[in-house]
């Protein structure tokens, strides 16, 4: 598999010392990642080299014949003001570095200094000109009606213009390293916006997901970090963490809205500095990761709540892409209906039944508090239970049905009806038995479709599919 070059464009080494740049080279691909570079011992050949080629950051010695670096720092800052230059030199004078950066240099570093804080520097250096470029990249392309790569969205059904802005935003950004948030409602199809990512960056390796919830503090740790042999008892293999697997690739974390404070730490330190330690290891590291994360809760809610970390909310800020509900894209539906059919069909091994054209007009009166899920389960199941055509009746029917509970109205006079009943009960029920209740409640009133229910109940289908479980019980007996 061919490896890709990190960053996309180029970093030029310049220095007249043939050890120096091959120690750099090392040192930046090793500890920061950093293979796309190119190294040259002329200084007269570096403003050639950059009418020629798209360098982003060029790495500066001080001292080198034929043309000095004050002389060439100036020459580029003039010629080339979008590339940032860092000083690195064996001069460790206060004046020279305040000369360098009046004339334009981002940084200035000794050849005598911490290597790893050289490095450091950098990267920071590159992840700036990344978000320059992206930023221009996103105001270009949200102006074009074009998409370059419409194969990576085919399997996302829309003649929506909201679902057109987010394929070019997507776009924009598919080459990006930095991680991307995805919000959106049960069922709206956040990880097919993911795999749309993953086709568009044109990745070589497969995406790697792994769904979050219920993971505790060790569990997250091993799953994504893995471990050495001997870490602790029963370890008596080394595993590889999938953060390691997805090197190269888009590691999709799904459910992130209800992580525990001290995953939330670990998570942070791992989107910041792209850094870990697997378990029972004291060698530290670095993944060339991609990171796709996603949630149906209001992550501003829970930050302001304190139920979720304030420098973690805005460190995944930098690419947020937010999927409409489909009761805000209803031109969709028809298309989807078709398309939906045709599925069922295929996998049920069946001819495709007729689409009597009342459905289409039935199916956008309805507002999908699944979405897109939603949506395709009904016509599943339609579609296993006609022979020659689907029935406008039954549609009707599981139509009305929902509605009825989408429309059970929570406000006061219901709460009244709810407490004076309470009132009239020998013994009010426990919080745990209140649970049962209510959970058994919604999923009849669903006729145990859980997505739905776990929507009237006000929390995830995760949560809820963890509820039934630890009850070990079936809730409808």
């Amino acid at each position: 598999m061919k490896q890709r070059l990190y960053p996309s464009f180029s970093v030029l080494l310049v220095d007249d010392e043939p050890a120096w740049l091959r120690s750099l080279s090392m040192a930046l691909s090793g500890r920061g990642g950093i293979t796309n570079t190119i190294q040259c011992q002329d200084a007269l050949q570096v403003m050639d080299i950059l009418a020629r080629q798209d360098v982003g950051l060029v790495l500066l010695d001080l001292t080198m014949p034929h043309l000095s670096g004050q002389e060439l720092l100036t020459k580029i800052s003039e010629t080339f003001p979008s590339v940032l230059v860092i000083v690195v030199t064996a001069l460790n004078q206060a004046d020279e570095a305040v000369h360098c950066m009046k004339a334009g240099a981002f940084d200035y570093y000794v050849k005598t200094s911490d290597r790893e804080r050289i490095v450091t520097g950098i990267l920071h250096a590159v992840q700036i000109i990344e978000l320059k470029r992206e930023s221009l990249d996103v105001r270009s392309r949200l102006l074009s009606d074009r998409l370059e790569r419409p194969e990576a969205f085919a399997d996302i059904i829309t003649i929506s213009n909201k679902m057109f802005a987010i394929f070019r935003y997507i776009e924009a950004i598919a080459e990006s390293r930095q991680p991307v948030l995805v919000t959106g409602e049960s069922g709206v199809g956040k990880e097919l916006i993911v795999k749309a990512l993953h086709k568009a960056g044109r990745y070589d390796a497969p995406m790697v997901t792994v769904n979050l919830a219920g993971l505790d503090d060790n569990m997250f740790a091993d799953t994504l970090f893995g471990h050495k042999r001997g870490a602790f008892t029963g370890a008596e293999e080394a595993r590889r963490g999938l953060v390691e697997q997805a090197d190269e690739t888009i590691l999709f974390l799904d459910e992130i809205g209800d992580l525990s404070p001290a995953v939330q730490v670990k998570l942070l330190r791992l989107l910041q500095d792209g850094e870990y330690y697997p378990g029972g290891s004291d060698q530290l590291k670095r993944t060339k990761t991609r990171f796709a994360l996603a949630t149906n809760q209001d992550l501003l809610q829970k930050q302001r709540l304190g139920q979720f970390r304030s420098d973690l909310f805005y460190r995944l800020q930098t690419h947020h892409i937010h999927v409409p509900p489909l009761r805000e894209h209803k031109e969709d539906i028809p298309l989807m209906l078709e398309y939906f059919v045709e599925q069922a069909a295929r996998e049920l091994g069946r001819q495709r039944p007729d689409i009597p054209g009342q459905i289409a007009t039935l199916l956008t009166q309805y507002d999908f508090p699944g979405n897109v899920r939603e949506l395709r389960s009904i016509i599943f199941d339609e579609v296993s239970r006609s022979r020659t055509a689907l029935s406008t009746d039954a549609i009707k029917k599981i139509i009305g049905n929902r509605q009825a509970v989408e429309s059970v109205s929570s406000g006061d006079e219901d709460r009244d009806v709810i407490f004076k009943s309470f009132l009239a009960v020998h013994r009010l029920p426990s919080y745990a038995e209140m649970e049962d209740i209510l959970t058994d409640a919604a999923l009849c009133r669903t006729e145990g479709n859980q997505t739905l229910a776990a929507r009237t109940l006000g929390i995830s289908q995760p949560g809820l599919s963890k509820r039934l479980h630890s009850r070990k019980k079936d809730p409808l007996e």
